[in-house]
């Protein structure tokens, strides 16, 4: 089983943090950014946490969260630009298929994705599935 998403926080706080960096408001800019960032991210991995529910083994999810963090739960969430998933350039037919454009999220000529804080992924779900490092 695969699954297929992109989230983003939309090109609203993209353009706020823009706006603030132009203005000297480097703090209020490197807040913005960050939680935007953080932000993509947790939507990422609740999106992954919904599929697993709707697939009928959320309650897999370990309960301890120390656990959960160190992926106590069954599948992995690859996202391009890392090592299981190194090319970039890869997921411009992951957002073809989704329709990533009805959101928002489009790929610049340099392979990122815009507005920033948006993040792609392929999820597998089989119980084997883990995040490795190279």
């Amino acid at each position: 089983m695969i699954g297929l998403q992109v989230v983003t926080m939309g090109q609203k706080a993209s353009n706020t943090a823009r706006e603030w960096f132009a203005d000297n408001r480097y703090q209020d800019y490197l807040y913005l950014h960050g939680l935007g960032v953080e932000m993509a991210e947790a939507l990422a991995e609740y999106t992954h946490k919904r599929i697993r529910a709707e697939l009928g083994f959320g309650h897999e999810d370990d309960r301890d969260m120390d656990k959960m963090l160190k992926q106590g739960y069954r599948g992995s969430r690859y996202s391009f630009g890392y090592p299981a998933c190194p090319n970039l350039a890869d997921q411009r037919q992951l957002l073809e298929l989704l329709g990533a454009s009805r959101i928002g999220v489009a790929m610049s000529d340099e392979d990122q994705l815009h507005p920033e804080q948006s993040t792609s992924a392929i999820v597998c779900h089989h119980p084997q599935a883990k995040y490795f490092s190279v």
